[in-house]
């Protein structure tokens, strides 16, 4: 299985095809198993990169390095480490990683696409609710996931696939929950204006965790930044119509 020791820390990847060069992010808990049915698609033509984060899927799980700050050093490590300059695609909370990358390393990424990406939202407008996600996570967790996952998706995802994203959230580490405490303070939009790669916001028009008012102020303080809208989706596009998603990340790359 290939793997990469990357900050102490073994992340688990894939990489197929030859071309342009994706690097896709899962959100949190998840895996980089979330792109499967976009890759047949996309690896005709471009080389594809998928990455278990730390603390998720079939990566380590350490106690140290999870905040934004050290999965970006990850991300950076990783890109050079496979000597790659990709359009680096970020779901959910991955959409903040894919931003902070090309703010901190813009030498490193062709260009960012931030996918559902929470952005300022939880510091402004889902404050209080995120911080009781916390506690019931820790109260209950089995039944928080459970109870929160249907939400993310719009009315074209089966069951099945609400119940294996459960599945997959369980299953990873849960030391990567300080991820929501940092992002109850975090807000992008003061330095947006001084990213130096390309970056398009693709979002669900039915996302009811991340408005749409989100990543259109963004994109609104981004010189050059688009926003491109999924229709009937919810959260996680590319798992709800993988065609419709991998037709608009053609767009881009």
């Amino acid at each position: 299985m290939p793997y990469l020791n990357v900050n102490d820390t073994r992340l688990y990847y894939e990489d197929a095809g030859t071309g342009p060069a994706l690097l896709l992010l899962h959100g949190w808990g998840a895996s980089g198993r979330v792109w499967q049915a976009c890759l047949p698609d996309l690896v005709r033509d471009h080389r594809v990169i998928t990455l278990d984060w730390r603390g998720c899927g079939r990566s380590d799980r350490p106690l140290d390095g999870n905040s934004i700050a050290g999965v970006v050093d990850d991300l950076a490590a990783v890109i050079e480490m496979l000597d790659t300059h990709p359009t680096v695609v970020g779901s959910s909370i991955a959409g903040v990683f894919a931003t902070e990358l090309a703010l901190a390393r813009p030498e490193l990424v062709h260009h960012a696409v931030a996918v559902d990406s929470p952005g300022y939202w939880p510091s402004t407008g889902m404050r209080e609710t995120v911080q009781d996600l916390l506690t019931k996570l820790v109260d209950d967790r089995f039944g928080t996931v459970a109870g929160w996952v249907p939400g993310w998706f719009g009315p074209k995802a089966s069951p099945a696939l609400v119940d294996w994203t459960v599945r997959q959230l369980l299953d990873s580490g849960v030391y990567i929950d300080a991820h929501f405490t940092e992002i109850t303070t975090y807000d992008p939009r003061p330095r947006l204006k001084d990213l130096k790669v390309p970056i398009t916001y693709l979002h669900g028009e039915l996302d009811t965790q991340i408005p749409l008012e989100v990543p259109r102020e963004c994109a609104a303080e981004t010189p050059g930044a688009k926003v491109r809208v999924l229709e009937n989706c919810g959260h996680i596009p590319h798992q709800e119509d993988p065609r419709a998603f991998t037709a608009a990340l053609r767009e881009i790359a």
